[in-house]
C-alpha cells in the first residue's frame, strides 16, 4: 500500500469528516461537519465499515469506504465500496486509483470473494476508471431503492 494510503482509525475521524462532508455536499446534501465527522467516529468505533484514506501533509485528500455484506448466491462474504471521494484539487493525480487499490488489497488478504460498487450514469470518469482496474458493467440486474 503506498505510503500516502492509510487505513482510518477512529482517531482518523475528524480529518476524514471533513472530506465526507464535501463527499455528502457533492451528492447534493447540506454541509454539516459535525454530522459527517459524528457517522464517521460511529462507523470505525463499531467496527461498521473501513476506510482508507489519501493523505499529504497531514490533511485528508480523499477516502474509500468499504462495508462487508454477503453474496448468498455464490455463499460468500463481499465488500461494497460505497464511498470514493478526491478533493477537486487533487484530482487526476492518481489517488482515486491509489484508494481503490487499497480496497482490492484488503479485500484480498481478507478472503472477500468481490467488490461491489454503484455510480451514476453521469459519472464517465468514475466509469473508467473503474473499468481500467478490471471491474465489469452489470448488464443483468436492476438496483432498486425503496425510502423509508
Amino acid at each position: 500500500m503506498s505510503e500516502n494510503i492509510k487505513r482510518a482509525s477512529v482517531n482518523d475521524a475528524k480529518i476524514i469528516g471533513e472530506v465526507f462532508d464535501l463527499y455528502r455536499v457533492f451528492y447534493k446534501q447540506e454541509s454539516n461537519i459535525s454530522v459527517a465527522q459524528k457517522y464517521i467516529t460511529e462507523r470505525l468505533s463499531n467496527n461498521e465499515s473501513v476506510i482508507f484514506f489519501a493523505e499529504e501533509k497531514e490533511r485528508c485528500i480523499g477516502f474509500t469506504q468499504l462495508y462487508s455484506t454477503f453474496d448468498s448466491v455464490n455463499v460468500r462474504q463481499k465488500i461494497v465500496l460505497y464511498d470514493l471521494f478526491v478533493r477537486e484539487e487533487y484530482r487526476r493525480r492518481g489517488f482515486a486509483k491509489l484508494l481503490m487499490n487499497a480496497a482490492k488489497q484488503y479485500a484480498t488478504e481478507n478472503n472477500f470473494g468481490s467488490i461491489e460498487l454503484s455510480t451514476a450514469k453521469t459519472n464517465t470518469p468514475g466509469q473508467s476508471l473503474y473499468e481500467s482496474l478490471g471491474y465489469l458493467r452489470d448488464n443483468e440486474y436492476y438496483t432498486y431503492d425503496l425510502e423509508i
